[in-house]
């Protein structure tokens, strides 16, 4: 369930340079988080910026340090490395926040999303390694099962995380990213703007309006393996709402014609074969819309769609390609039908 850069569906920002002489659109952009970050924040004609993209590096940066597998002495490398089941480990304010909601992503898709399956993307050959991707034996897959379930760790007031056994890993760049959106819009905010939009990595947060008065506009990349990274695929119109989209389309490999998905079910261990190549979420907050995005592409369309008619305020919109190479569109009971 990793969603790496190069893989991931990419948003495409459709907005309208010209804007009127009253409010100005400033553009912050830069690199956090193995990605790239874009912010645009509207002002009035003689409002400035008061160092803003100074405070949005080093909240990006505390971010960081708590959810890199990649920084050694991280908070979550920490937990991992840990050697005895049953130790408690205390965490951040920012790790027990993805926690809670990591925890009800994994009891609301049974099991679909789940912040320890890395190990059976390695399997596959998925993983940060990218060795050959193969099909693995089955007798090893069935082994890596019983130290994988997000169930195995525990949350211990206030402030403490239990693992058992100790074998279990945790990996949350599929919901890490859509918290540092959360986190970055709520500064953009306290710093006294109202009109911005926070993308990271593809994920987004939209509040106001852009410029010109219109609301902003996101486009999802055509979810086909030939498409270039800026064709649109849909355009959809968004206020004060975050957006998150998941995709398989760009990572799999074939065996004897058979297409193996980078996207693994925790569950059964093996690669999800639903047709499902885009799952596109809109919420309050992108933490959730970041996992339900990742957690309903091996959910598939059907469970997919009846999870999110389930919940307040959130929308999805899942593409599935047929055998035929067509796409076909399911759009949750309130999503607005994209241009």
């Amino acid at each position: 369930m990793k969603k790496y850069p190069q893989f991931i569906i990419v948003l495409i920002f459709l907005l309208i340079t010209t804007a009127g002489a009253a409010q100005k659109e400033h553009l912050i952009q830069g690199r956090t988080m193995g990605t790239t970050y874009h912010i645009t924040v509207v002002t009035g004609a003689s409002e400035s910026l008061n160092g803003l993209s100074q405070k949005i590096d080093r909240r990006l940066g505390e971010i960081n340090q708590v959810f890199s597998t990649y920084i050694k002495d991280s908070e979550i490398s920490r937990f991992n490395a840990l050697k005895h089941a049953g130790e408690k480990f205390a965490v951040s304010a920012d790790f027990m926040q993805v926690m809670r909601v990591a925890d009800k992503i994994y009891r609301l898709s049974e099991g679909a999303w789940d912040g320890t399956v890395n190990p059976l993307v390695d399997l596959w050959g998925f993983g940060p390694t990218r060795r050959q991707p193969q099909k693995p034996p089955a007798a090893e897959i069935k082994a890596l099962l019983q130290k994988i379930g997000f169930d195995r760790i525990r949350v211990a007031e206030p402030n403490f995380l239990v693992k058992n056994p100790a074998t279990v890993s945790l990996d949350l760049n599929s919901i890490a990213k859509g918290f540092a959106v959360d986190q970055v819009s709520e500064l953009v905010a306290a710093s006294g703007f109202t009109n911005y939009l926070v993308e990271i990595g593809g994920e987004v947060y939209a509040a106001g309006v852009r410029a010109d008065g219109k609301n902003w506009r996101v486009g999802i990349n055509r979810p086909q393996k030939d498409a270039a990274f800026n064709e649109v695929y849909k355009a959809v119109s968004i206020a004060d709402r975050a957006f998150a989209t998941s995709g398989d389309y760009r990572n799999f490999f074939e065996i004897d014609g058979v297409r193996f998905s980078h996207v693994i079910d925790p569950r059964s261990g093996y690669p999800v074969s639903n047709g499902v190549v885009s799952v596109s979420i809109i919420a309050d907050s992108c933490t959730l819309a970041d996992g339900l995005a990742t957690a309903i592409m091996v959910m598939g369309p059907e469970k997919g769609i009846q999870l999110v008619n389930r919940l307040d305020n959130v929308e999805c919109l899942i593409v599935v390609e047929k055998s035929d190479g067509r796409l076909v569109d399911f759009y949750s009971a309130g999503f607005a039908t994209p241009n």
